[in-house]
């Protein structure tokens, strides 16, 4: 009985440390840089983006229906905050689990859908880890501040993953806009709606 209770207690503090543990960067951090390789073959980093003011992280993919859905979405963004907060996107998605989210398959997808901003492949999915992301999308609307990049707003594009027209809560704009006119953030953090990161088998 002794046994019984000395594990369960070694449990529950294994449980209450996981818990306080974070996972991935928060609002207000600092986030180390990456480089990860492009479509077009070249490996892209933040330092690259020396003129922004930040820059807008998507974790994205090819497959799913949610990434679908905000494809014209994100390919707005990118045209609107080119040269202030370029869009980055990211696919973290395992090929081993998701065969359509290769890097072979990637170019092609990129180049059907005529983006014009860096789409990565972060083949470790070390900086999704990093990150602490776990939808596609998942975006992390970072600010530059001096050297660093810090995380000014996490979560979803808008208010509505089926329909751009009825959505009525554009987060990424709004943060984005209050970013650029030297304002406070409206809202910081909202909740990544998609497919889960398909994760390499352990």
């Amino acid at each position: 009985m002794n046994y019984l209770k000395t594990s369960a207690l070694l449990f529950a503090i294994a449980v209450l440390l996981s818990a306080a543990k974070p996972t991935g960067y928060g609002v207000g951090d600092a986030v180390a840089d990456f480089k990860l390789k492009n479509v077009d073959g070249k490996m892209v980093s933040l330092a690259d983006f020396k003129s922004a003011k930040g820059a807008i992280i998507i974790f994205d993919c090819n497959t799913c229906p949610y990434s679908k859905a905000y494809n014209d979405r994100i390919l707005a963004l990118a045209k609107k905050y080119e040269k202030t907060y370029p869009v980055i996107a990211i696919n973290s998605n395992s090929p081993e689990v998701s065969p359509g989210d290769s890097f072979d398959e990637m170019v092609k997808y990129a180049k059907a859908k005529g983006y014009t901003f860096p789409y990565l492949f972060d083949e470790t999915q070390e900086v999704a880890k990093n990150y602490g992301a776990t939808n596609t999308p998942h975006v992390y609307v970072l600010n530059k501040s001096g050297k660093d990049f810090k995380v000014a707003y996490i979560g979803a594009i808008d208010n509505n993953s089926r329909d751009a027209a009825a959505a009525d809560k554009k987060y990424v704009e709004d943060a984005v806009d209050a970013l650029i006119a030297g304002k406070t953030v409206p809202t910081e953090k909202t909740k990544a709606i998609g497919c889960t990161i398909k994760w390499k088998p352990a």
